[in-house]
C-alpha cells in the first residue's frame, strides 16, 4: 500500500465515504510508511472499526478480524487442532505405531487456522483488525505483543511461520481498562473522539443519501446538544446515522419536540436517558 501524503490518505477515505480528520489521515500515512500498528482509542460509535473496513476497502485488501472479548485466548485467537478430527484419524489408525500417528495428526490437514494466523499467513497483505483488545486479559495481551512485534508464531509441531507480507494493523479500544505501556510502545497512538456538528453535517450527508443539509444540521446540533448531557450513554456517531435514516424513513424534515418523543429511543438506548434528553431540548430541539 502507498500513499504519498496524508492528503492522499485522505482522499482515498473520503472516496468510500468515510471522512477523516487531518490526525486521522496523518496517522494512517505514518502507519503505512513506518509499518507501525495504530492503536485507535475512544468512545463506542465514533468510527474506529470502520476505519479498518475503510482502510481495507480502499486499499484492495482482505480484511481479517480478530473480534476481542473476557475469556479468549490463544485457541480461538491464533490456532487450535482439529481434536474430533485427530481422534478419528487415532481411532483409524489404531494399528499404527503412536509415532506415525502422532507425526501424521499434527499436520496442516489438523490446523485450525484463527484470525491471527490467518494474517500472518496471507499470501497477499491484509488488513488485521484486532478489535476492542481492552477486552481481553493481559496473558492474551502479551500473546498480541509477541505477534505485533515479529509478525511470526511459533507452534512447536510445525515451526516457526513467518508472515510473508506485511498486514496493516488497527486495534481499537474503548478505553474500559488501561492497556500496556509495552502494547502501546508497538503502535502509532491515535484518538478518536465524537465529531464536531460541522464534521458531523459532512459524515450525516455521506452515509445517509436523500438527506436534506437542514435535517443534517439539526440531527447534528441535537446530538452536540444530547453529548453534553449527564447521560449513562451518550449517542455515537453510528446512532446519530440510524437516527437520521429514521426520520427519513418517516418523511419527517422537520425535529421537533413530537419528533423527539418519537423517535429519540433510537439514539438513546436507556428510558431514563431518553427521558431527560427529552426533557432538556423540548423547548428547542435543533438549537
Amino acid at each position: 500500500m502507498e500513499f504519498d501524503s496524508p492528503q492522499a490518505v485522505s482522499e482515498a477515505l473520503v472516496s468510500v465515504d468515510y471522512l477523516p480528520n487531518d490526525r486521522i489521515a496523518q496517522v494512517v500515512y505514518l502507519a503505512a510508511r513506518l509499518d507501525k500498528p495504530i492503536l485507535v482509542e475512544g468512545p463506542a460509535g465514533v468510527g474506529k472499526t470502520e476505519l479498518a473496513k475503510a482502510l481495507a476497502r480502499v486499499t484492495g485488501r482482505e480484511l481479517i478480524r480478530l473480534q476481542c472479548y473476557e475469556g479468549l485466548d490463544e485457541a480461538k485467537a491464533l490456532y487450535e487442532w482439529n481434536y474430533k478430527k485427530q481422534l478419528l484419524r487415532i481411532q483409524a489408525d489404531a494399528d499404527h505405531d503412536w509415532e506415525d500417528i502422532e507425526q501424521d495428526i499434527f499436520s496442516e490437514e489438523f490446523l485450525l487456522t484463527r484470525p491471527l494466523l490467518a494474517a500472518i499467513r496471507a499470501v497477499d497483505p491484509v488488513v488485521l483488525l484486532i478489535d476492542e483488545v481492552d477486552r481481553v486479559e493481559v496473558e492474551t495481551e502479551a500473546l498480541l505483543l509477541e505477534i505485533l512485534s515479529d509478525f511470526q508464531v511459533s507452534i512447536p509441531e510445525l515451526g516457526t511461520i513467518e508472515a510473508s507480507t506485511q498486514p496493516l494493523v488497527v486495534l481499537t479500544s474503548n478505553n474500559t481498562r488501561e492497556l500496556s505501556e509495552a502494547l502501546k510502545r508497538r503502535c502509532l497512538f491515535l484518538h478518536i473522539d465524537y465529531p464536531d456538528p460541522a464534521r458531523e453535517q459532512q459524515i450525516l450527508k455521506a452515509r445517509v443519501p436523500g438527506l436534506s443539509e437542514h435535517l443534517a444540521t439539526q440531527v447534528a446540533n441535537v446530538a452536540r446538544s444530547i453529548r453534553n448531557l449527564d447521560l449513562k450513554k451518550a449517542p455515537s456517531v453510528s446512532e446519530t446515522i440510524d437516527w437520521a435514516r429514521t426520520l427519513l424513513a418517516f418523511s419527517i424534515e422537520e425535529v421537533d419536540g413530537v419528533v423527539l418523543g418519537d423517535t429519540l429511543h433510537v439514539l438513546l438506548k436507556y428510558q431514563s436517558d431518553i427521558e431527560k434528553a427529552a426533557k432538556e431540548l423540548a423547548s428547542s430541539p435543533g438549537s
